[in-house]
């Protein structure tokens, strides 16, 4: 029986829905990834002295990379479940996806999620007794998301666009068919953040990289010997 992997992209360390993350899983993995590195520009001799380095032409900071990808979301893929989700897209067509992904730029809580944080602030004040009641974490104006590619691609990016075509629409004109063009680029962080998830998928992916540059030397060396006349 075979499998595959979808992307998801994940938000997290928000009051979104309290203590749930905002998740979208892409219903159609994108056809290509469109990856860029964006180099920082290099110090000159003279910049470098002024700073008490030793080596002209050093770069301030590391590359940034950017991602562009194109999502593709139908309903019609849903509606063939005839399970209890198929009255998702039945109501809303793909709103709730679509919904999730703007959710994702926008950093104001709505209604929704004001209400299920004050719930858990008032539960923290019934559990604490005489201790003042916990409060939601505000969101940030960027917010915490990962862009998960299969297991040797775990990044903490932000979302730098997003552009979405609605294609075709049901009887009450909710959308059934869309394209979100998306733009990421994968974050840093400070040495002093506190963002322990998004630190960690960086160092993770990192890592993987590392062993991938490994496996490729090996090859490179085993290539070429195979190449040398004896």
């Amino acid at each position: 029986m075979s499998f595959y992997l979808r992307g998801v992209l994940v938000e997290y360390g928000t009051d979104m829905l309290g203590p749930l993350p905002n998740v979208v899983v892409f219903q159609f993995n994108p056809e290509q990834l469109q990856r860029g590195l964006e180099l920082p520009p290099s110090t000159s001799a003279e910049d470098q002295e002024n700073r008490g380095q030793r080596e002209p032409g050093q770069r301030s900071s590391s590359p940034t990379e950017t991602i562009q990808l194109t999502a593709h979301f139908d309903a019609s893929d849903d509606l063939g479940q005839n399970d209890g989700l198929s009255a998702i897209p039945r109501v809303f067509g793909i709103g709730p996806q679509l919904a999730a992904l703007e959710a994702m730029v926008n950093p104001s809580p709505g209604l929704i999620s004001g209400a299920i944080g004050a719930a858990i602030d008032a539960i923290g004040g019934a559990l604490g007794g005489d201790s003042e009641p916990s409060r939601s974490i505000p969101r940030e104006q960027a917010p915490r998301i990962l862009f998960i590619w299969g297991p040797s691609r775990v990044l903490p990016v932000e979302i730098r666009s997003m552009s979405i075509t609605e294609k075709k629409f049901d009887p009450f004109l909710n959308p059934v068919q869309a394209e979100v063009q998306i733009g990421l680029a994968v974050a840093s962080f400070p040495a002093n953040s506190d963002d322990i998830i998004g630190k960690g998928a960086l160092a993770y992916t990192s890592t993987v990289k590392e062993a991938q540059v490994a496996l490729n030397l090996v090859k490179s060396v085993e290539l070429a010997i195979e190449t040398i006349p004896f």
